[in-house]
């Protein structure tokens, strides 16, 4: 079965129930032509159409695994004030769910070596996670507002079309769009932590201006996974 809806946006920040913050308003702004962009990308439209392959997903999960040990690792270790802002960081956490989605998918990406492109712009991305990370975490936080905030808006239709896609190829469903909690209630949590964040003036424009770059970022791997071949290649 193919998406109800095929043209909406994969990513849609704007969809919780309750009125948005005012710095939640700023970010949505700052992010809207990058947002439209995101939606139009090769990958992005085959998967909400029904037609990625099932290379193309476990090399997505394969990928996000270590951005997202690099990002978790990070807000483990932020300053208290934005460490503790009151986003549910333990509910949101995916790179456990991304283990286990990666060993239950291992053999779809095994013999492929032209994963070694998407490979070294995965270890670009989390040298730059890291980086911002230390030396801005106002920036930094731009790419966890874009990361769970997709995650938990455009992800959950696409988690529909990914587990329709490898049920049909006789594999097993990823966990990765799952959260042990109500989404409404996680993404509002999630809203009103980055309100509460205790950012000055500047790095709330640090902040702002990051925010383009974390949908640049996934772009690029958006790319590099629609140009992947859809058979295996021989070992």
């Amino acid at each position: 079965m193919t998406a109800s809806h095929p043209n909406l946006p994969i990513s849609v920040h704007d969809q919780g129930r309750a009125p948005l913050g005012p710095r939640l308003q700023k970010l949505h702004r700052v992010i809207g032509a990058a947002h439209r962009d995101a939606e139009g990308m090769v990958f992005s439209r085959s998967l909400l159409q029904g037609e990625a392959t099932p290379l193309q997903l476990a090399s997505l999960i394969r990928a996000l695994l270590p951005i997202y040990t690099a990002l978790e690792t990070a807000v483990a270790n932020l300053p208290d004030g934005l460490g503790h802002s009151g986003i549910p960081w333990a509910d949101l956490s995916r790179h456990q769910t991304l283990e286990q989605d990666v060993a239950a998918h291992a053999d779809v990406v095994a013999h492929h070596p032209e994963l070694a492109e998407l490979d070294a712009l995965v270890e670009t991305v989390v040298t730059s996670l890291t980086t911002l990370a230390k030396e801005s975490p106002a920036r930094f936080l731009a790419h966890v507002y874009v990361r769970y905030g997709g995650d938990l808006s455009g992800g959950q239709q696409l988690a529909v079309q990914a587990n329709e896609i490898l049920t049909k190829a006789g594999l097993p469903p990823v966990n990765f769009w799952n959260f042990p909690r109500p989404i409404a209630e996680l993404k509002q949590e999630m809203h009103d932590g980055i309100e509460q964040w205790p950012l000055t003036d500047a790095e709330e424009a640090a902040l702002l201006e990051e925010a383009p770059a974390g949908f640049r970022l996934n772009q690029k791997l958006l790319r590099a996974l629609a140009d992947l071949a859809p058979t295996p290649a021989t070992a």
